[in-house]
């Protein structure tokens, strides 16, 4: 008998277990645990990323614009990486709302990502993810420019973030709301 037979049976053994495990959604190591297991993945739970409002600081004030950059800190507590899509934010100040922006571009329905402007959340650090906003002087509010020549304004930042698993293959697209006073 030749020997080659033996060595291509259990080969081919091998890679048909292979192809059953990597077609049934089976997965060894949970997604955002890291712990081991045999289950789908189907079902997996991601915790939220956390954002907090790291700065928000008044760059430069002239008498028809204001240069404002804010600054939020996100934080992975899942085993894997998230991927963050999009931060859509909210300014006010005392209570006058002065704009609405967004980070990043949200995904194409279906869950595709169609653009590269995203960021991968590591978790092992936090990321300090930063824009930059103008505020342009129309001469009706005095209070509000009055506020940012004395770097005295009453900022409230409101927003949602939308992310989802590195892997785009589990724990579906989610969504986190916030809001900060400073």
């Amino acid at each position: 008998m030749n020997p080659r037979i033996p060595v291509i049976g259990v080969v081919g053994a091998f890679a048909v277990v292979i192809l059953i495990i990597a077609y049934s959604g089976t997965s060894v190591i949970d997604d955002t645990s890291g712990e081991a297991r045999l289950g789908s993945s189907s079902g997996t739970v991601i915790e939220p990323l956390v954002i907090d409002l790291d700065e928000i600081i008044i760059k430069d004030v002239d008498e028809r614009t204001a240069y404002v950059e804010i600054a939020f800190k996100v934080t992975n507590p899942n085993y894997k990486s998230v991927i963050l899509e999009m931060i859509r934010y909210n300014v006010y100040e005392d209570g006058m709302k002065i704009g609405t922006k967004s980070i990043g571009d949200r995904a194409a329905p279906g869950g595709l990502v169609s653009a590269s402007n995203y960021f991968t959340i590591l978790s092992d650090r936090p990321s300090i993810i930063k824009d930059d906003f103008t505020i342009k002087n129309d001469g009706n509010i005095p209070e509000l420019w009055k506020a940012l020549e004395n770097d005295t304004p009453q900022w409230r930042v409101s927003g949602e973030a939308y992310y989802n698993l590195s892997s785009m293959t589990a724990g579906g697209e989610n969504e986190i709301t916030f809001e900060f006073t400073r």
